[in-house]
């Protein structure tokens, strides 16, 4: 996936999407280059208008839906933390009986 989101920075900044630009954002980011993985995106790049495709990209409705429920108020939150150590006792139970 770092390889997408490379070409989609490469794109972003008006520079070629390349093996060789392609290859130093990857490395750069801390990552393995794949060589073989780059020529591949590469190729496939070749004959995509990127402004298109990600005009033509769906948006995540969740995104939309998380603002209205920070708008809520702080009652909410207050119940949330509450239940978060009954979660988390909840997975140490489940993991407990992984190993004995």
């Amino acid at each position: 996936m770092e390889y997408v989101y490379a070409a989609l920075l490469l794109h972003k900044l008006d520079k070629e999407v390349n093996e060789a630009n392609l290859s130093s954002v990857v490395k750069a980011s801390g990552a393995e280059v794949n060589e073989a993985q780059v020529k591949s995106l590469v190729a496939a790049l070749a004959d995509v208008n990127i402004d298109e495709a990600v005009k033509a990209a769906p948006v995540a409705v969740a995104a939309a839906a998380a603002p209205a429920d920070a708008a809520a108020g702080g009652e909410e939150k207050k119940e949330e933390k509450k239940e978060e150590p009954k979660n988390e006792e909840a997975a140490m139970e489940g993991l407990s009986s992984l190993f004995g």
